[in-house]
């Protein structure tokens, strides 16, 4: 249980696609790795801010 199949991957792909319609997916994905870039770039401007920190 929690392993998903292929059979159940199809399945949540073939939702998806009903769901936001082929012209959206793209949108959505682009989107998704914009905010994954957005987020690494903030964490390393935290880890840097703290490592200036701990120079101090």
């Amino acid at each position: 249980m929690g392993r998903f199949g292929p059979t159940e991957i199809i399945l949540i792909l073939a939702v998806i696609l009903l769901m936001f319609g082929g012209k959206k997916i793209p949108e959505l994905m682009k989107g998704l790795g914009t905010g994954i870039k957005e987020f690494k770039n903030a964490a390393k401007e935290d880890q840097s801010a703290a490592k200036k920190e701990e120079e101090k």
